[in-house]
């Protein structure tokens, strides 16, 4: 295309755009008038006006993410036909609901990212515009199907991995790769494994994946919103942005350990007494630990009432035991059970003691109201209370778990290893919500709670009945023809409304703080990293069973962690999970992928390292310091990087002031990356290689080492940085690559 040629076409590309953010602030004002006006109501009952509000509220939401970036490129067929793909979908109302802009999941838009030369799709050319705010800067073209083509121009690609990092993961929905794209829009109900090396997208790819699934299956998804499960608070926070941006919002983000609501975790747990709560086989423990709770009586107890004595002994509660058990109740439901047998026993007897001499059967009215006034006298005798307190005493999983943990004999007395043993019982760990989830079943809850709120609510209802009523009739004395009739004004579920307390929060809120809530699908990241007590919660969570599980198995770290998808899969979902692998690095440049290699090699010989899309001509570089230099250095690297645009971060081992864990940097991604310390990390435990790993992979353009000890033999290809610890600067450079980009 000539110079001026493409002038032309940037400016008609220019004011095509300009008017789609035209109709795009069009709509978006239309909406919001439509929202001001739905919350000022408009005769509506106010649960149909609750669920307007909420969906404008969303449509609002999904008009203003599009802002940024609302058109990213065209297509052309090879009719001579072509469309423009974005964030969002936008149509001519006026002319048919021609599309103007295609949104990036519809069917329509998949040869923006599949298309090649080899495979053009039907398709003539594709476009990608480069942005700033509005205003479409320039475009590349890609001429598909031609002899010698390209198989994709790689400008956009290069130039989202080159740019320096911000706060967050960005989205890729300008630059999605083939390989990526094949599998966010993968037609598959079950379980999705999506494994893959550093740098490989996998996390991204999961995101963009749940943003299709909401947009092809919207009515399922929203009614029960996703799931995304993430190794730590800082993650989650690095990739929480991604879904707003592509314009979902009915997503809830949590770490494995808040998935109970309203539970702390404040304590870490040893590595084996991890690898035993995360073992199925702590479910036996746990069974125990409950029946321990249904006690039988060293010797009777006596409970005192107005005429007589009776007491409980170790028969009548052995029979209560066993009808309450066969129940098949949790625990505290099955007390009623217990209490209604022991109950039975002892009205019994006191009636045939009170009653010898001048009661019979026959006397059915006098035995009745005897035993009526017995049942009462127990329902309020506080010893009788104690009692049942103490052979079948109500729990909660809190109470429970911890009286457990601090007691050799109750250890013992469920068949548990005595490693769980800690002197603060309540001070629970990552490893502990799993069990604590699963006692919420086993125990069940206190039905007199719900008794309570639910005869609350009769009255609350009887009420408002009864005000109706009484309007109603008074209305009824009046001349219909000068006065409206109190139906005419006011209908019943409006003043019912009134009286009961409805759930006005948004649906991620109430997710979040319901444990027994199901969700549509759940996205589990670091997947490697959960145990089999922590992949029975989630089960829990997600009935359809539908999921997209992202990992690494060459990075697991925990000792309770997945050791093969299949043997953890399989017993929940055989035959219904598929796996798919990414094996190209976006992130890592080659030079510091070399170094990681190296050490994968080492402790994962048979994993291959995914293979690095560019060389960034900065070599990693590595420094020995005296152990008093340690400080100065590492503050030297901060200051250092402080000035360049982008990240950083120092990663170490646990103890070493001003660096942070491998583990809590899993997911992330930095511009710079300083590891100290290296052999220690090594060190660490049988995981420490894969920490190791973990640290080494997390920059995008340079990585140094800092080290006291020796250095490990297995990290080769370092420069030796002089004393000054600056590293090799060097311009970016592209690795020729017959299969870069899409």
């Amino acid at each position: 295309m000539s110079t001026k040629g493409y002038e032309d076409e940037l400016r008609s590309e220019r004011d095509y755009v300009a008017g789609l953010y035209a109709r795009l602030d069009a709509e978006r004002a239309r909406v919001k008038r439509r929202y001001s006006a739905a919350l000022r109501g408009n005769g509506q009952t106010l649960v149909d006006r609750d669920v307007e509000v909420r969906a404008l509220a969303k449509e609002v939401k999904r008009l203003d993410v599009a802002d940024n970036g609302l058109c990213f490129g065209r297509l052309d067929t090879l009719s001579g036909e072509h469309s423009y793909i974005g964030r969002i979908g936008l149509f001519d109302e006026e002319n048919e609901y021609e599309p103007l802009l295609l949104d990036w999941r519809a069917p329509a838009a998949r040869p923006f990212y599949v298309a090649t030369a080899a495979s053009p799709e039907n398709m003539r050319r594709r476009r990608q515009f480069h942005s700033r705010g509005r205003r479409v800067v320039d475009f590349t073209d890609e001429v598909l199907g031609r002899p010698g083509g390209d198989e994709r121009g790689d400008a956009a690609l290069l130039a989202a991995v080159d740019a320096p990092r911000g706060p967050g993961m960005r989205d890729i929905v300008a630059t999605i790769q083939a390989e990526q794209d094949r599998i966010i829009r993968l037609d598959h109900p079950g379980v999705l494994v999506i494994e893959g090396g550093p740098g490989t997208g996998k996390t991204v790819v999961a995101l963009h994946r749940v943003a299709y699934l909401l947009y092809t299956q919207r009515e399922q998804m929203e009614r029960h919103g996703v799931l995304v499960v993430g190794p730590n608070p800082a993650f989650l926070n690095h990739i929480g942005r991604v879904l707003p941006s592509l314009g979902e919002s009915d997503v809830v983000f949590t770490t494995t350990g808040d998935l109970v609501p309203g539970l702390r975790v404040t304590a870490e747990d040893t590595p084996e007494a991890a690898r035993l709560k995360g073992s199925l086989k702590i479910l036996d423990v746990l069974a125990a630990a409950v029946a321990d709770q249904q006690r039988l009586p060293e010797r009777p107890l006596p409970i005192q009432l107005s005429d007589v004595t009776v007491r409980i002994d170790a028969e009548t509660a052995q029979w209560a035991r066993e009808e309450a058990r066969a129940s098949g109740l949790p625990h505290n439901e099955a007390r009623a059970v217990f209490s209604e047998i022991v109950t039975y026993v002892l009205t019994e007897r006191a009636i045939a003691r009170i009653g010898r001499g001048w009661l019979t059967r026959a006397d059915r009215e006098a035995w009745e109201q005897l035993r009526a006034d017995l049942l009462a006298e127990l329902a309020e005798d506080e010893k009788f209370t104690a009692a049942l307190d103490e052979l079948w005493p109500i729990s909660t999983p809190e109470t429970l778990l911890a009286s457990l943990y601090s007691s050799p004999e109750r250890l013992r007395a469920a068949g548990a290893d005595q490693a769980l043993l800690r002197a603060d019982g309540d001070a629970w760990t990552v490893s502990d919500v799993p069990l604590l989830d699963e006692l919420v079943d086993l125990l069940g809850r206190d039905k007199s709670a719900d008794r309570t709120a639910e005869q609350e609510h009769k009255r609350e209802a009887a009420y408002a009945a009864g005000v109706l009523d009484l309007m109603i009739s008074r209305e009824d004395l009046m001349d219909d023809e000068d006065h409206l009739l109190a139906q005419d004004m006011l209908y019943a579920e409006d003043l019912a409304d009134r009286f009961v307390e409805r759930d006005t929060r948004e649906l991620v809120e109430r997710a979040a703080a319901d444990r027994d809530w199901t969700y549509r699908h759940v996205v589990v990241d670091e997947a490697q990293e959960l145990s089999e007590m922590d992949w029975r919660v989630l089960m829990r969570r997600c009935p359809s069973r539908s999921f997209t599980v992202v990992g690494d198995l060459a990075q697991r770290r925990s000792a309770a962690g997945v050791t093969s998808w299949d043997t953890m899969l399989e017993p929940y979902v055989p035959g219904r999970w598929v796996y798919r692998s990414l094996s190209v690095n976006y992130r890592t440049p080659a030079e510091i992928m070399t170094v990681a290699a190296a050490l994968l090699a080492e402790f994962a010989p048979g994993v291959q390292p995914p293979e690095s899309v560019r060389a960034c001509g900065i070599q990693p570089w590595s420094r020995r310091v005296a152990e008093d230099e340690l400080p100065a250095a590492i503050e030297e690297f901060v200051r250092d990087e402080a000035e360049r645009e982008g990240t950083s971060i120092v990663i170490g081992p646990p103890g070493v002031p001003g660096t942070v864990p491998a583990s809590e940097t899993k997911g992330l991604e930095f511009d710079a990356v300083l590891v100290v310390e290296p052999e220690r990390i090594l060190a660490d435990g049988p995981r420490g290689a894969a920490e190791l790993y973990v640290a080494l992979t997390r920059a995008t353009q340079r990585l140094g080492i800092l080290h006291h000890g020796p250095m490990p033999q297995v990290l080769t290809g370092l420069a030796d940085a002089r004393a000054s610890g600056e590293s090799p600067a060097g311009a970016a450079t592209v690795v020729p690559r017959s299969h870069a980009g899409r």
